[in-house]
């Protein structure tokens, strides 16, 4: 495994990767003093000093590893969605294909993470996209394939921010899962648009999807845990409407509520 090609998919998700581990220049020097053999030792101590800088370890370990069991499943949707002929309009295709290398890149740069702190990643598990017949068309039809990649972006998004209070204080930790949630962010405006939505959730609409995707998302009561604001009776002053209000924010899902929905895709 080449270092450059390590840094490249890394840096794909966390730009700022080489301010972290000093400079990239230091770490190209790094290779130039070092044999070949010692380049992954060396790199791999670079990225713990850089990501494991707590005591909190299992619980990084364990927020990036849910993480990438998600990560796993969207990488996996897009992989056979864009090699399925004839399912994805030519018109759409440069869309789903950034997509796709986006999530294989954060495949890539959470296993990378997770081996860097001493764990192990989670294996990838084998997925069933028609969830037991209840999406049979599931890539056989482009409507019913834009559905689900709405449905697996607008969870992943709740997803990161559910768990990003799990890695207050971890530094590069948070900041890369927060990179990657505004990815899966931008990932779900494309989708949604897709299909004919806004950018955004309105209220709890599910847009036909499962409920349980959207649960929560028309909460007006923020900032709960430092003093409750409701975000209607302010904004509703200057003639900001409630569906507004519910528009201006996505609400986290538990690890138990998206654990719930991903369920019926995996079988093992």
């Amino acid at each position: 495994m080449k270092l450059q090609n390590i840094l490249s998919d890394i840096e794909q998700v966390d730009p700022e990767v080489y301010e972290r581990l000093n400079s990239r220049r230091g770490l190209l020097n790094l290779g130039g003093k070092l044999a070949a053999a010692a380049l992954p030792l060396a790199f791999g101590s670079s990225l713990k000093k850089a990501y494991a800088q707590t005591s909190t370890n299992n619980k990084i370990v364990d927020v990036l590893n849910f993480a990438l069991t998600l990560e796993y499943l969207e990488a996996e949707f897009y992989n056979i969605g864009m090699g399925t002929p004839g399912l994805i309009p030519a018109e759409d295709r440069l869309i789903f294909a950034e997509v796709q290398m986006h999530e294989n890149a954060h495949v890539a740069f959470l296993r990378k993470v997770l081996q860097s702190l001493g764990a192990r990643p989670v294996e990838k598990p084998r997925f069933d996209f028609t969830a037991k017949g209840t999406f049979p068309t599931v890539f056989s039809s482009y409507t019913t394939y834009k559905l689900l990649a709405q449905a697996f972006e607008d969870t992943g998004v709740r997803a990161y921010k559910g768990q990003a209070g799990n890695l207050v204080g971890t530094g590069a930790v948070l900041e890369a899962a927060l990179n990657i949630h505004s990815v899966e962010a931008r990932h779900a405006a494309y989708i949604r648009r897709l299909n004919g939505n806004k950018g955004w959730v309105t209220f709890a609409d599910s847009t036909g999807l499962p409920a349980a995707i959207y649960a929560g998302e028309d909460q007006q009561i923020q900032n709960e845990r430092l003093g409750p604001i409701n975000a209607h009776s302010g904004p509703v002053l200057f003639g900001i409407d409630t569906m507004a209000v519910t528009e201006s924010f996505d609400e986290p899902l538990t690890k138990e509520q998206v654990l719930a929905i991903a369920m019926p895709f995996i079988v093992g």
